[in-house]
């Protein structure tokens, strides 16, 4: 019993431990009271992340920074490239539609290098915890050569850090399933392609973005003002519209807008100088 009540007081201890170094996030169970966004002064990419927030960089194409106040950096869609910087990050995730989303040949020095797509219609399953940041996956099916379809040969990426759910829709094809949004859980913002054909159509899109009520919406994959513009024009009915001229924004779980707001960057290639 002594034996058995010491190895209680070590789970306990240990839960608590893990539960301190990142934030609790309700990814999955839907919280009543919304939780918060705030916008803060441009910084550039090598400053330091305001505490209890997460910095969210446009880099290019379906490409994004993101940093913790800790110092990790996570980025989407991994090219192989993200401007004239030093940076490593810690994280990248890929997905294998066309090669503007992936690279075969990612720098060894990055710790983690997620693909997400596993043996032709198996998919994969990541759940990569990195203290300060949880980076998990779901996968969905993408259209492969001639007309056909790989199952589950896209994922949508979601970071936990900071109390936040962040995800990244990468190149969709399809509007997920029950199950799929399921396993997605409230995303608090969200990384949506925009082309209109690429990935799905806008009607579509816009409708996934309605069921998943996300806090912020960030469009990304837009070839042109024109595609970005239509889907604007149809879903400004339910979502605010704050067109800003800056490449990234800071968010937190403090006072989110009270509408659902889509918070248009201007995609900018990293510089360690500016």
């Amino acid at each position: 019993m002594i034996r058995l009540a010491a190895a209680l007081v070590l789970l306990t201890a240990g839960a608590a431990s893990a539960q301190d170094t990142r934030r609790p996030s309700h990814c999955i169970a839907v919280a009543d009271a919304a939780p918060g966004l705030e916008y803060l002064h441009k910084a550039s990419f090598r400053e330091p992340v305001a505490e209890y927030n997460v910095r969210i960089s446009y880099i290019a194409h379906a490409s994004f920074l993101i940093q913790t106040p800790g110092g990790l950096n996570a980025v989407t869609d991994f090219t192989g490239f993200i401007g004239n910087t030093t940076l490593i990050p810690d994280v990248v995730t890929m997905n294998h539609a066309h090669d503007t989303h992936w690279t075969p040949n990612p720098d060894p020095a990055i710790p983690h290098a997620l693909p997400g797509w596993g043996p032709f219609g198996v998919g994969i399953d990541h759940h990569l915890d990195l203290g300060e940041m949880l980076v998990r996956n779901v996968s969905t099916d993408i259209r492969s050569q001639f007309g056909g379809r790989e199952d589950n040969g896209n994922s949508i990426f979601v970071f936990e850090v900071e109390g936040l759910c962040i995800g990244h829709l990468g190149h969709l094809h399809h509007e997920p399933n029950d199950q799929q949004y399921a396993a997605l859980g409230r995303l608090d913002v969200v990384m949506v392609p925009v082309d209109g054909g690429y990935t799905m159509e806008l009607p579509s899109m816009i409708r996934v973005v309605q069921r998943l009520k996300s806090s912020v919406v960030i469009p990304m994959h837009w070839f042109s003002g024109r595609s970005l513009e239509f889907f604007l024009d149809g879903i400004s009915k339910d979502f605010a519209i704050d067109r800003r001229t800056d490449s990234s924004i800071e968010v937190s779980l403090r006072d989110l807008p009270s509408r659902p707001t889509v918070v248009v960057l201007q995609p900018s290639w990293l510089r360690d100088t500016e």
